[in-house]
């Protein structure tokens, strides 16, 4: 209530509950008024009552929430379902206009400032976590596949005769097809020359053995050869090391932008993305080549999530990962060791694990695979079995040893990773099944064997 209506209430409860009402009131608006000035994520997490205050001052300046207001349109923002419109907060028109995703929507105002808020307090976040000098950023209603894709197409108006990408292997199928979508081949500058190559494709965060590229090196080789620089960043926001390495790699040479997920780094429902730069214009340029309106729901997601957990939340979630990663590979390697394995030794990966299997490849190909079914059906998800010599064609191109980012990789593995969110008690129970699952394999294959050389002995006693 405004402060006339407040005043108006005192006529019909005492004034002095109402004053105290009012002044809870205020202590909500405050918050408010602090995110409208600085636009920054607030330093602690608002409550839940204050979030759903604020989407509903949001919600009521959309034009479908106007009371008496009569669409004719094409597109009035009418939901069928009450159920929708609550799970929506009735923020109903999504974001943007037909020509730019960061347009403002003139039947939408609360919408509109939802997004420009959230890209607001996103790219503090992303200083926040260490890429201090970031100029500008977007949330897009996409995973990062498809918005590597927007930004290579974005490329290719200012570099036409660009049909090459270069790209260090790495085995995730959504950044190869994200070339491939967009146009492109992934070659080498020496074969094709500078002003073939569209841009350099790197990669931070990735799968162990896989470790992050060296990306200053790759920016000053950009920055010399004047070729566009993107990076993937799929789940890096949640590591230091990876946001240290965009920040040094933006300051020696050039990075025009880096890419990351939202269900990733913010732990919120698959389906968005943030794409950053150092270059305002640049970041503009990609938003406007986004076709037609977008859904607010990454948006709307990410700045509820944001605002809960506040600056202070975020940083602690990102030091208890960095915390839960040192335990993981303890773990790992105590386990390892105990059924004669090895922690693979990749010290540069900040997030992902891999530990040998190299006695299971002895027990059967199929001892590899089957371990991969056994944990996802004991309900341990994530974890990745590696085993030797898989092919994956993928538009085409043919990858030999593909998920293990080299054509002959030298041992099977499985990969565990300890990303935002994850507790001990879930390293805790993965080691614990893990430990059974393996147990069992060698118990079987162990059996396997003196069923086969009984059988071997009766066959020469018969004889």
């Amino acid at each position: 209530m405004n402060s006339e209506n407040f005043s108006l209430s005192e006529k019909i409860v005492s004034s002095s509950y109402i004053r105290q009402g009012s002044q809870a009131r205020r202590s909500h608006e405050q918050l408010i008024r602090h995110l409208l000035e600085q636009g920054k994520c607030p330093e602690e997490g608002w409550s839940e009552s204050t979030v759903e205050l604020f989407l509903n001052e949001l919600a009521v300046m959309d034009s479908n929430n106007f009371l008496g207001n009569c669409g004719v349109g094409e597109r009035e923002g009418r939901v069928a379902s009450s159920l929708v419109a609550r799970r929506h907060y009735r923020l109903i028109h999504g974001i943007g206009r037909s020509g730019d995703i960061a347009a403002i929507q003139p039947k939408a105002a609360g919408s509109s400032l939802l997004n420009k808020l959230t890209n607001s307090v996103a790219l503090d976040i992303l200083k926040l976590s260490g890429v201090r000098s970031v100029a500008s950023c977007f949330v897009v209603p996409m995973a990062t596949g498809m918005s590597l894709t927007l930004c290579f197409l974005t490329l290719r108006h200012r570099r036409p005769k660009a049909r090459y990408i270069i790209w260090p292997r790495i085995d995730q199928k959504s950044c190869f097809k994200a070339m491939i979508t967009a146009g492109f081949e992934p070659r080498k500058i020496e074969e094709l020359g500078a002003d073939n190559v569209l841009c350099v494709h790197s990669t931070t965060s990735c799968f162990a053995p896989r470790v992050p590229d060296r990306l200053e090196e790759l920016a000053t080789m950009c920055a010399k050869y004047n070729i566009p620089h993107i990076v993937n960043n799929a789940y890096g926001v949640q590591s230091s090391k990876c946001m240290h390495l965009i920040q040094q790699g933006a300051r020696v040479g050039r990075i025009d932008a880096f890419v990351q997920s939202l269900d990733k780094n913010f732990m919120v429902p698959v389906g968005g993305a943030i794409i950053a730069g150092f270059d305002e214009p640049f970041i503009q340029e990609i938003s406007k080549m986004y076709p037609g309106r977008a859904s607010a729901s990454p948006s709307l997601d990410v700045l509820i999530t944001l605002l809960t957990l506040g600056a202070s939340g975020y940083k602690k979630l990102l030091s208890e990962r960095k915390e839960i990663y040192s335990f993981l590979a303890q773990e790992l390697k105590s386990l390892a060791s105990a059924h004669g394995e090895r922690l693979l030794h990749t010290p540069h990966n900040p997030i992902s694990l891999a530990m040998s299997l190299d006695g299971l490849q002895a027990e059967s190909d199929k001892a590899v695979t089957h371990l991969g079914s056994m944990l996802f059906t004991r309900q341990v998800s994530g974890a990745r079995v590696i085993p030797l010599g898989k092919e994956q064609t993928i538009s085409g191109h043919t990858f030999r040893g593909f998920m293990s980012h080299s054509e002959e990789y030298p041992c099977p593995y499985l990969n565990a990773a300890s990303a935002v969110g994850i507790t001990r008690d879930d390293v805790t129970l993965c080691i614990k099944r893990l430990d059974k699952c393996l147990k069992t394999l060698k118990k079987d294959g162990n059996a396997a064997k003196s069923k086969f050389c009984f059988g071997n002995t009766l066959g020469s006693s018969a004889r």
